[in-house]
């Protein structure tokens, strides 16, 4: 079978780079009703499920849409004061996939964050979490405009990163984005509890 050469790895961040709260990796609402006094329940239906798409692809702002969707349930907290928790409680790093994304620099390929966010958790993710040293770039999904699977998430990646469709690998845990990293050409593989991404991008890196 022909080798195609894969020069630059598109990784997921949730739930492959960044998974759950620090301590435990637990979910990042986990405890949220004990800390702050919010039903998870609650903030799903009035914030998550009611703005969270035009958010996360860029058409509203982070704080003001949570600001309005606090001020529909009982509670006193800011929009800043949740946006901080939240942020806090979602920022484990997998030290062994970073340290495997090093490696995958260290021999020769680009790696790009590829993940639907929206543009303050794509700051935080880059510069309090300390990844922009780790990557040479972000793409997601509130720079963009729309959500992966969207085809237009993998035109703009394409462009972003200088590379052919038949360059790029995604490592996601969505079937959904793999399906549409296929449809766009890429290489795809998707990433389940106890995979190694160093065994994943060994074709790439061997010489």
């Amino acid at each position: 079978m022909e080798s195609i050469l894969r020069t630059c790895l598109m990784l997921d961040v949730d739930g492959v780079l960044v998974s759950g709260r620090p301590t435990d990796g637990l979910r990042w609402t986990f405890s949220l009703r004990e800390d702050l006094g919010i039903d998870p329940t609650e903030l799903i239906e009035t914030f998550f499920s009611a703005s969270w798409n035009d958010v996360v692809t860029g058409k509203q702002n982070l704080l003001p849409a949570l600001s309005s969707s606090l001020s529909k349930i009982p509670t006193n907290v800011t929009a800043e004061e949740l946006v901080s928790y939240w942020f806090k409680m979602d920022s484990r790093v997998m030290n062994a996939v970073l340290a495997d994304c090093r490696l995958a620099r260290t021999n020769g390929l680009s790696v790009y964050l590829a993940t639907n966010q929206e543009h303050k958790r794509a700051q935080y993710l880059m510069d309090t979490l300390g990844l922009r040293s780790e990557v040479d770039g972000i793409i997601y999904s509130a720079q963009v405009g729309v959500q992966k699977p969207h085809a237009d998430f993998y035109t703009y990646a394409e462009k972003a990163a200088g590379c052919d469709a038949k360059e790029l690998l995604l490592v996601d845990d969505t079937h959904e984005n793999i399906d549409g990293a296929r449809k766009a050409g890429w290489d795809a593989v998707h990433w389940r509890n106890g995979m190694k991404l160093a065994d994943i991008l060994k074709p790439s890196i061997s010489h």
